[in-house]
This record gives C-alpha cells, sequence and structure tokens, in this order.
C-alpha cells in the first residue's frame, strides 16, 4: 500500500481481451486517475539484436513502454491512486513503483470472443494476431502471475472486478 503522503500506484495488466481497457475506462469514469497505456504514446515498437538480453519476448521488433513517458508518470503525485493499465514486455522494469499488480486474466475460450467480437480496438481480429495472443496465455501469463499481488477472473461481471480491485487497493473503504 501507498505510504502517506504518496500516491498510491495500480497497475492492471493482463493478455489482450481480457478487460483492461473495460476496467480503466470504469475506474476513471468513477473520478479515478486511470491511464489506459494503450492509448497513443505509451509505446514504441524497438529493435533489439538476436543476442540481446533485453530483447523482450520475441526477437527482433518488440512493443515496449516508452520509459520517459512511464518514469514521468510514476513520479507524479497529487491524489490518491493512480490506476495504469496496459501489458507491454517492459513492465517489470516498474514493478518496484507499483504498491499492487493485478493481473486480469480470462480462459483462452473467453479471449477468443471478446477478441473477434470486440469494437473498441481492431487487435486481435486477424489470425495471425489471435494465434500469438493465445501462445501469450501460456508463455507470458505465467510470468504476469508471478509478479501479481492479485488475479481476477474477469468472467465476472465488470462491477464485481472493480469491487475487488477496490478491495485489493483500499482494504476497509467504501467503493466510489
Amino acid at each position: 500500500m501507498g505510504t502517506t503522503g504518496r500516491m498510491n500506484r495500480v497497475l492492471i495488466t493482463g493478455m489482450s481481451g481480457t478487460g483492461k481497457s473495460t476496467v480503466i475506462q470504469e475506474l476513471a469514469r468513477r473520478g479515478y486517475t486511470a491511464i489506459d497505456t494503450d492509448d497513443d504514446g505509451w509505446h514504441e515498437w524497438v529493435t533489439h539484436p538476436a543476442d540481446d538480453p533485453a530483447r523482450g519476448i520475441t526477437a527482433g521488433r518488440d512493443w515496449v513502454w516508452r520509459e520517459d513517458r512511464m518514469r514521468e508518470l510514476l513520479a507524479t503525485d497529487g491524489g490518491d491512486i493512480l490506476f495504469v493499465s496496459g501489458i507491454a514486455s517492459n513492465q517489470g522494469t516498474f514493478y518496484p513503483h507499483f504498491d499492487h499488480i493485478i493481473l486480469l486474466s480470462a480462459p483462452k475460450a473467453v479471449i477468443v470472443e471478446r477478441l473477434t467480437t470486440r469494437t473498441t480496438n481492431p487487435y486481435g481480429k486477424r489470425p495471425d494476431e489471435l494465434t500469438e495472443t493465445l501462445a501469450y496465455v501460456d508463455s507470458v501469463e505465467p510470468l504476469l502471475r508471478r509478479g501479481a499481488t492479485l488475479e481476477i477472473d474477469t468472467r465476472a461481471p465488470v462491477e464485481q472486478v472493480i469491487a475487488m480491485i477496490l478491495a485489493h487497493v483500499r482494504p476497509g473503504d467504501r467503493a466510489r
């Protein structure tokens, strides 16, 4: 939990299709400071040499958080809680700056349904993207699980997911 005088910082992460955008939008609607790093300007593509140990999950091109922007965001104070949602191969670099890391998860069938039917983001509709996401459920999600302070199955209604998040980051407080 955040210390007195310091904003409580919460990362909401998970595979594509687990509900990160829905959750962060609902938190923002409720008046919390909520940043969706899928929005423009938070990520960049980088290319690593094949022998670079920092290359991330895949060789060559990698989708990473812009470290300058993330450092600036996480250095801010003024407010109660900062919710940040997203996933990037370099997110572990920032784990020490978060008080809570919440993993949103869902069964593969649910992820497939959400990705193929969502209208807010085109990612996951192409067969190669869907295959890539499902492979990440097997290879990346276990890594995320190890760093998480809480995992939430997002088959639950969004209201229940939000309630679980708020109970975790603000035990004893009532949800807004």
